[in-house]
């Protein structure tokens, strides 16, 4: 009993520190992980966080026992359960599933095992005698026979996604050495600072958000114009407004000030300030006359070196 207790303490108190350490966790699931892709997993996670794994009711109880002292931990209880382990990062969170989720192994299907992917059987020989086409009959795999082996007619799914892969199924698959499955980490929730979420949150990209809240900025301000009530994201567009209205006002009125001085100067004398802008179009009008003639010299010229048949 004593040997269990310490080896709980020592687990506790390991949890704690890693969580006081790492601001980020990965719930992961670890159903068929083997101990392999478990070791090259952690390789891959050194120096950017660290793999823990425990059963369920001990992690329960103590993450139970840190919630007075770190009550944002409780956020993480609804999730242990099953085979899952936690993942401890400090690391970007994108790079970080990129490396538990790229882990995978291909591995043979096996009958009872829950199909993550539909499976499909392509179309070709099977290098097969003859003798075992009833097996593939029993399935409904059409199939023919071409110089003396099986040949499968076309693609077939044989096995469907969330359906459990029957014994006649898996020994057809493992007779045409098809390891249809690949097995690793999967994760099932992330926490980050406080907050949980799951994985698919960070296929969100900054563009995206940046847009979603641009057009939410753009939707709060038309409707607090068009209510007359100040907001942050209207402000700007009601000082500007406004100032349009002082402008037409003074336009419209003797009252004025140093800097509307030269606006009303150009209304009252709008050709004192198009004479004094830069004519663009002179120059190459003159220069459009100067080709002009020297192409009517050019014909000229040359209808004078040819003589008419009667001179």
């Amino acid at each position: 009993m004593g040997g269990k207790s310490a080896t709980k303490a020592v687990y506790f108190d390991r949890l704690k520190a890693l969580l006081e350490e790492y601001r980020s966790v990965f719930i992961v699931t670890i159903d068929n992980v083997s101990s392999q892709q478990m070791h090259e997993i952690r390789i891959s996670m050194r120096g950017e966080g660290a793999v823990l794994m425990g059963k369920n009711t001990m992690v329960r109880r103590a993450i139970k026992g840190f919630i007075s002292e770190f009550p944002e931990y409780e956020r993480l209880l609804p999730f242990v359960r099953g085979n899952v382990g936690f993942v401890f990062t400090n690391g970007d969170l994108k790079a970080t599933r990129d490396k538990i989720l790229g882990n995978k192994v291909a591995a043979p299907a096996r009958a009872g095992a829950v199909a993550p992917a539909d499976v499909f059987i392509p179309a070709g020989n099977t290098g097969m005698e003859p003798g075992k086409t009833s097996f593939f009959q029993a399935l409904g795999v059409p199939t023919k026979i071409a110089r003396g082996t099986i040949e499968i007619v076309s693609d077939l799914k044989l096995v469907e996604a969330g359906s459990k892969v029957g014994a006649s199924e898996a020994t057809l698959l493992n007779m045409l050495n098809i390891s249809p499955f690949t097995y690793g980490m999967g994760i099932t929730q992330i926490y980050d600072q406080g907050q949980t979420f799951p994985s698919d949150i960070l296929d969100i990209s900054e563009e995206h958000l940046l847009g979603a809240l641009t057009s939410a900025i753009k939707t709060v301000a038309c409707v607090s114009l068009a209510a007359n009530y100040p907001t942050l994201p209207s402000v700007m567009h009601s000082l500007v407004n406004g100032y349009k209205k002082v402008l037409a006002v003074a336009i419209s009125s003797e009252y004025s000030w140093p800097e509307i001085e030269e606006l009303k100067d150009r209304i009252a004398n709008p050709d004192a300030y198009a004479a004094a802008a830069p004519v663009a179009t002179e120059a190459p009008a003159e220069e459009t006359k100067a080709e002009e003639k020297k192409e009517e010299e050019e014909e000229e010229s040359g209808d004078e070196g040819f003589g008419g048949l009667f001179d």
